[in-house]
């Protein structure tokens, strides 16, 4: 009996890391997906703008002197 014991302790402690590893692997599955979908949303909306026709600096004054 002490040896079903042990096979079956050595075997839910490889299950359970077995379990982390598929979990581990869900959530980088899950981050690729995120990464990926905001890299498509980015490049959309780089095509969908229009071009910028600014001259310069936005943010630079014109000489306010004269």
């Amino acid at each position: 009996m002490t040896d079903e014991n042990q096979n079956s302790g050595k075997t839910r402690v490889s299950g359970a890391i077995r379990t982390e590893a598929e979990l581990r692997r869900e959530r980088a599955a899950a981050k690729l997906r995120e990464n990926l979908l905001r890299r498509k949303q980015q490049a959309r909306a780089r095509r969908a703008g229009e071009a910028d026709e600014t001259v310069g600096l936005p943010a630079a004054k014109t000489d306010e002197s004269s």
